[in-house]
């Protein structure tokens, strides 16, 4: 092996070990803590909205959007299958159960088949719940109510979010956003123009794990747009404490709450962001420049109408070049033993284990994109050479 390129690591060039070292000296370290405080405010002043509440990780901040939507045993959620599993594992932590969706070729969910389902498959009807009437959503076959819809923004993509709020707005649909690999994509044209990922649906779910654009180790972040309802999101998330003194405790909470050495690291990351963007962005175009005169495939290209963060790039190959080269597994294992970490997309989720018995509707492109996707390195300490390097080996091992 002649050199070793990751997919995507932390970056660590900022004030990281100065900031986790001056709260272990100070002695916070667990769920309380002054960097806890200011890393949420710095979230909320980075994405224009008035407060967000850090958690235990993207998975967490999914489960608290989703407590909050107000899903129920037996609910039904409409989610994409083209994603990371823990987009849909909070579903079943409220035992519901997943519609699967398609996407579009953003990778991100279909709203044309979104809305085809919701008309077709379901229908409004008025329900008796917790003493009033309202309005909702039911699948026609059961009869059970559909209570929200999942949106992830694939690798940074941004989806529809003009068609998708519209469908939802028609049919009593919240919508939680998961902009875990989306922190810092915007629109800029259009009914959203300047609204960042995950703060135009009811909720917004944000992760830091090790591989997104800034890393507190482990960790989340959510934000709602009613106030009343985030403030009860941070309540449960710190085990509903009533009174912290007495341990009163009038609500089943969670142990969600992000640390402080957490935090300390996020402070130093946010610091950081904007620069962290400007790299991938730069990256993605010298890849695309790089790209540009190949046969064989071809990188993915971002929603037009956006700022997108830039954070995973897809190189979609075509079904002559998987063929000549065994298949996906082994274009990944070829480009890792020249150095190159590359990883498929994931397996669809309708197809794993515990969802094969769910429902899964008109899945057609998701399928087509999860067999011909490699992504490719996409660290911000990439150099202009070790981009050279990993467009030779792709040359070399299956592109012409």
């Amino acid at each position: 092996m002649e050199r070793l390129i990751p997919l995507s690591i932390p970056n660590f060039e900022g004030n990281e070990e100065k900031y986790v070292l001056d709260a272990v000296h100070q002695g916070w370290v667990s769920t309380g803590g002054a960097y806890i405080t200011k890393l949420e405010e710095m979230l909320a002043e980075f994405l224009h909205v008035k407060k967000t509440v850090a958690c235990q990780s993207g998975t967490a901040a999914l489960h608290l959007a989703l407590m909050e939507c107000g899903v129920q045993p037996g609910d039904l959620v409409i989610v994409p299958t083209l994603t990371f599993i823990a987009a849909v594992n909070p579903v079943r932590y409220q035992f519901a159960d997943p519609v699967f969706m398609d996407c579009d070729d953003s990778l991100c969910m279909d709203p044309v088949k979104l809305r085809k389902f919701c008309e077709t498959e379901c229908e409004l009807r008025k329900v008796s719940e917790n003493g009033q009437d309202e309005t909702c959503l039911v699948y026609r076959k059961d009869g059970r109510r559909i209570r929200a819809v999942v949106v992830v923004h694939v690798f940074g993509n941004l989806a529809d979010m003009e068609a998708i709020m519209d469908i939802a707005a028609e049919h009593h649909l919240r919508v939680v956003e998961d902009a875990t690999e989306a922190l810092g994509s915007a629109f800029e044209t259009g009914r959203y123009a300047g609204k960042m990922a995950g703060t135009i649906g009811d909720f917004g779910a944000y992760s830091f794990n090790g591989n997104k654009i800034i890393t507190t180790g482990g960790g989340g972040a959510v934000t709602a747009a009613d106030p009343k309802e985030l403030e009860h999101i941070h309540y449960i998330s710190t085990q509903a404490k009533d009174d912290p003194l007495f341990y009163v405790h009038d609500e089943i909470g969670y142990n969600y709450r992000m640390t402080n050495l957490q935090a300390a690291l996020g402070v130093a990351q946010m610091e950081e962001l904007p620069e962290f963007i400007r790299r991938k962005t730069d990256n993605y175009l010298n890849y695309q420049k790089m790209l540009a005169d190949v046969d064989g495939g071809y990188l993915l290209e971002f929603r037009a109408d956006t700022r997108p963060n830039y954070w995973f790039y897809s190189l979609v190959l075509d079904d002559e070049v998987i063929a000549r080269a065994g298949g996906v597994r082994c274009v990944v294992e070829q480009l890792r033993d020249k150095g190159v970490q590359t990883r498929p997309v994931w397996g669809l989720i309708h197809q794993q284990k515990p969802y094969q018995r769910s429902i899964a509707y008109e899945i057609e492109k998701a399928p087509y994109y999860s067999e011909r996707i490699i992504n490719i390195p996409s660290s911000t300490q990439l150099t202009d050479e070790d981009l050279k390097y990993v467009v030779e080996c792709l040359k070399e091992i299956v592109l012409i």
